[in-house]
């Protein structure tokens, strides 16, 4: 205030011809970043040399004595309020001020920093449209404490530390930051200086957290647990924190960030460990070439500690008289620890690997070499109790990987608190978001982050995928296929490769295999009704004219070319990937794809390996030097962000190029608010098994509880082991059964889409039409369809109200606190709960019907009391769906697309017991009109006491609309169950006009 005063009165400083050397430097001191007691310097030192005039000597030593005053508040813990909350500038030697900004009522910005500047971060997720000038909002001191008061929200900051405290209007205590847990770490990355990131979080006894993005640990509720936030093949890393108490916290930084339990996993050797013979120090690693006979080992050695993580890793510190092609190793003995409670064994594996604890398999998994995945055990310990270990990994290929690290208990002072740690950034920044409901905190990460757009109808449908389609040939006779079969089917994706071998990033179609392409999109939408995805990376071979131009344009990272690194396609190939960070390059990509791509009519875009995956499992240090140069300026610092970006770039583009039609992308990873780009994220290349399809459950789940509502998975999984590829018979029908539960599981994802590798997944090649397999995968499919109605009416939601599809169960029943760690159950909307059957030769599948309400069984019926565990019967063809009593269904027409014909008739299951409704949603399917109104709404509620279904009347219109239809009622009772058939006569039919109706149920 005192600089400004200053400078807006220089012309009075300049009558009094006091403006000389000693006042500049006041000017400075006060204008400039330097820190309380440098100023105060330059102000003493003004005074002390000042001798010009009496009148210019008093001047400096108010202003110097008016400083110190300033300063002593400053020490006391001074504060500034603006426009939209407080800056604070606390005690102590790490933090110079912590500003709190109101963004709504019940949303609070808090930034942090070491140094004075509080503009230094400038956000990527952030939506500029944002605005508190509404919100009511007061500040109140109270001792130590500087109280920000909304009508929802008080946050509390001590004026000493500069901790900041959340409590809901009543005072009750949310979260608060531990008292001196703020940490700005000093670091330099690309010559930048920057600060690693700490900030402690303090939470209430029965606190569970989940979000945070994609992982394939099978981990649900994360307390107590590490999340590490590095995108990766199937890893999602989203800095969004969802709790069960209804408030969540956003992170806004895009460098590798750890969160939860922060600590560094520990080597093996952290435990006190045993040979299998009882030597202590080590563990016996029994190392066999030939892993068909492993009844003598070649050599044994000494082992503490297993750490294969990373390209080359095995290759360079394996044994070198171990043949890993053919090998296998087995590591054997016992440990113990002084420390007791529950450990966490966290294992990286690729190749085939089992553990056993006690003598108990805990651990019996398989993935591709080049891909590894996660899994964790806790095992419980007492003080000084041994424990028996063994552990066999096959390889299964010349280059896999394997680790193992271990997570001590948690301290009893940290179980109710959990750490956001970040690499790189230049200030802390996170958005704390209050609301009644957990969908009402996320309802505030989109407000923050952007809304969830409307995507085409047709992405609801069923999409089918191979790796690959490499002729339009293939893809026109798969098409064809369904058509003739009568499998309904929206959209057939074109995987990579098509162009010519040595032009990827060209986007050109190799015109030896795809010799009209553009006939060929034209024969796909007219002839077959179908769309077209089509894959395209944001990856570039040295030396093609799409290389050489973003090459000039420095629009490129270069590391990968003077490294000269070759890709894995023939020979290899050296290249590298676009910088989607820089503006001029996100235009260029774009440019690119729409000359050679768009043009000829492709739907929709399939963004693979955007988190940039330019070389495989690589380390992280390794990215961060492949991501170089970036245009923003550290790799370090934004790195995370790739995806978020890479999407971006295509969303504005597309949107700028053909306004009428609604962009679509799928991208293997995903960040914070890329739902604002019309993304969906699939979580890459998981293999088929039953494990991986067991964590796909919690994957998806954790996912779209992160805000965005939009995810899927390669159905029937994307690697396959060599015994599927040439099965014998028991092979087959295992591969068949896998496949079949996969599909029951993807037919409730938001998005419901089939892929991967040899052998094909087409239903039709999977099993013959007699089969039981093809008969329940045609059944999903065309259920799949007859829940559109359903489905797109979610879909209105998630973008008018913020809803989300795909659903924990802690979601819609948080109450119910036996819920808080079930992750392999969810809810598809509000009405129905899926279980999927994750294991082999299971017929019934044990579940958890949530407690406040029955549960009917979607497919007779039947009525079950909820708030219990039940065995539900799981054949084969079916897999076992839950309807929530209290809830309206409505069941559309058979089609086979979607756009086949209007919902003219629709069906309405309502199942009483408990009051029910649901609004039904439409609008023009493939454009942004809905932006401008142009949607409708028919809600449907049905009262318990009066034992009436009210239509309500229309609201909204839009071209097209169905002006009259028929709704036909079928009701479903604790003692009336009534099997879902779509053909038998309804109970009930309502002839709509738009007006409200009132059918009694009888």
């Amino acid at each position: 205030m005192l600089a400004l005063f200053m400078f807006q009165n220089e012309r009075l400083l300049r009558i009094n011809k006091c403006r000389n050397d000693s006042l500049f430097s006041v000017f400075y001191a006060f204008s400039s970043n330097l820190d309380f007691p440098n100023q105060l310097l330059f102000i003493k030192r003004s005074v002390m040399f000042t001798k010009k005039s009496p009148f210019c000597a008093l001047f400096l030593l108010a202003i110097f004595l008016f400083a110190v005053n300033a300063s002593a508040n400053f020490n006391d813990g001074h504060f500034t309020k603006t426009a939209d909350g407080i800056i604070i500038y606390p005690g102590t030697n790490t933090t110079a001020f912590v500003r709190l900004q109101v963004i709504t009522g019940s949303i609070i910005r808090v930034t942090a920093g070491p140094l004075k500047d509080v503009t230094a971060h400038t956000s990527l997720i952030v939506i500029n449209n944002i605005s508190s000038d509404t919100v009511k909002w007061v500040i109140e001191e109270a001792g130590n404490s500087i109280m920000l008061k909304t009508n929802n929200l008080i946050a509390t900051t001590d004026i000493n530390t500069g901790a900041v405290s959340f409590a809901d209007m009543l005072g009750n205590p949310i979260i608060s930051e531990r008292s001196l847990s703020r940490q700005f770490e000093p670091a330099v990355f690309d010559g930048e200086p920057l600060f690693g990131i700490k900030q402690t979080f303090e939470t209430t006894p029965g606190d569970a957290y989940y979000g945070l993005g994609q992982h394939q640990d099978q981990a649900f509720n994360y307390k107590g647990h590490q999340v590490f936030l590095f995108q990766n093949n199937t890893e999602v890393g989203i800095p969004f924190l969802l709790s069960n108490k209804n408030y969540g916290i956003l992170w806004d930084n895009s460098s590798i960030t750890t969160v939860g339990d922060v600590r560094p996993y520990q080597p093996l050797s952290a435990l006190k460990l045993f040979s299998k013979d009882g030597q202590q120090g080590w563990l016996t690693a029994s190392y066999f070439n030939n892993k068909a006979n492993t009844s003598e080992a070649s050599f044994d050695k000494a082992e503490s500690s297993i750490n294969y993580r990373y390209l080359g890793d095995s290759k360079l510190n394996l044994p070198s008289n171990f043949v890993v092609a053919n090998g296998m190793i087995r590591w054997e003995g016992s440990f113990s620890d002084a420390i007791p409670g529950q450990h966490i064994f966290k294992f990286l594996y690729a190749g085939y690997i089992k553990v056993w604890i006690d003598d108990k398999l805990e651990v019996d998994r398989w993935r591709e070499a080049w891909n590894p995945g996660t899994a964790l055990v806790n095992v419980v310990m007492q003080k000084d109790e041994k424990h028996t270990i063994k552990i066999e990994w096959v390889p299964d290929g010349g280059e896999s990987y394997i680790a193992v690290d271990l997570a001590p208990p948690v301290a009893q002072n940290d179980i109710n608190s959990y750490t956001f740690s970040s690499e790189a950034g230049k200030i802390e920044d996170y958005y704390f978001i209050k609301g009644s409901s957990m969908d009402d905190v996320i309802a505030g990460y989109r407000t923050i982050t952007g809304k969830a757009t409307m995507l085409p109808k047709w992405v609801f449908g069923f999409w089918q995928s191979r790796e690959r389609y490499k002729t339009e040939n293939e893809i026109l006779t798969a098409v064809d296929e369904f058509r003739k079969r009568r499998i309904p089917l929206d959209n057939i994706v074109e995987d990579w490769s098509y162009w010519k071998q040595n032009e990827w990033g060209s986007q050109e179609f190799d015109s030896t295999r795809f010799p009209s392409a553009d006939s060929m999109i034209d024969v796909l939408h007219n002839k077959y009704h179908a769309q077209l995805m089509i894959s395209v990376w944001p990856k570039f071979y040295e030396g093609i004219t799409a290389y050489k131009k973003f090459n000039d344009n420095g629009w490129l990272y270069t590391r990968n070319i003077a490294d000269r690194q070759r890709d894995w396609i023939a020979q290899g190939y050296i290249s590298t990937f676009y910088d989607a960070f820089n503006a001029g390059a996100r235009k260029g990509f774009w440019d690119l794809i729409n000359e050679k791509i768009y043009k000829k009519g492709v739907d929709a875009w399939w963004m693979d390996a955007s988190e940039p995956d330019i070389l495989s499992n690589v380390s992280p240090y390794k990215r961060k030097l492949e991501m170089t140069p970036l245009a923003l300026g550290s790799s370090a610092e934004y790195l995370n962000a790739y995806p978020l970006e890479n999407a971006r770039g295509i969303y504005e583009g597309q949107r700028e190029t053909n306004p009428a039609k609604r962009v679509f992308i799928l991208t293997r990873s995903a960040f914070a608010g890329q739902q604002y780009y019309a993304a969906a994220t699939w979580s890459g290349d998981i293999s088929a098994t039953w494990g991986d399809m067991r964590s796909q459950i919690t994957a998806g789940v954790n996912f779209c509880m992160s805000g965005l509502p939009y995810w899927t998975m390669d159905v029937g999984g994307f690697a396959v082991q060599r015994r599927f590829e040439k099965p014998n018979e028991a092979d087959l029908e295992e591969w068949r059964e896998q496949t079949t539960r996969w599909y029951q599981f993807g037919a409730f994802c938001p998005i419901f889409r089939v892929h991967g590798q040899f052998p094909y997944r087409e239903i039709y090649n999977t099993a013959p039409d007699t089969h039981p397999a093809y008969k329940s995968m045609l059944y999903y499919d065309n259920l799949r369809y007859r829940l559109l109605p359903y489905i797109y009416s979610l879909a209105g939601q998630a973008y008018h109200n913020n809803y989300t599809l795909m659903r924990g169960l802690v979601m819609d029943f948080s109450a119910d606190t036996a819920v808080n760690n079930i992750g392999d159950q969810y809810m598809f909307g509000p009405s129905l709960l899926i279980n999927p059957v994750y294991s082999f030769h299971a017929t019934t599948r044990k579940l958890y019907l949530p407690a406040g309400q029955g549960w009917y069984d979607l497919y007779t019926g039947a009525y079950t009391t909820g708030g219990q565990y039940i065995t539900a019967d799981a054949p084969y063809e079916r897999m076992p769906v839950f309807v929530k009593e209290g809830s309206i269904i409505p069941f559309g027409p058979a089609l086979q697309y979607s756009s086949e014909k209007p919902a003219d008739s629709i069906t309405l299951f309502v199942y009483t017991g408990k009051d029910a409704a649901f609004t039904l949603y439409e609008d023009e399917n493939t454009n942004y009109n809905y932006e401008k109104g142009a949607y409708s709404n028919i809600s449907f509620s049905y009262s318990e006491a009066s034992k009436t279904l009210t239509i309500g009347d229309r609201q909204g219109s839009f071209t097209g609309m169905l002006k009259n239809r028929v709704f036909n009622i079928v009701w479903v009772a604790k003692n009336k169950p009534v099997a879902l058939v779509f053909d038998g006569k309804p109970e009930a039919s309502a002839r709509y006009k738009g007006n409200k109706m009132v059918i009694q149920y009888k």
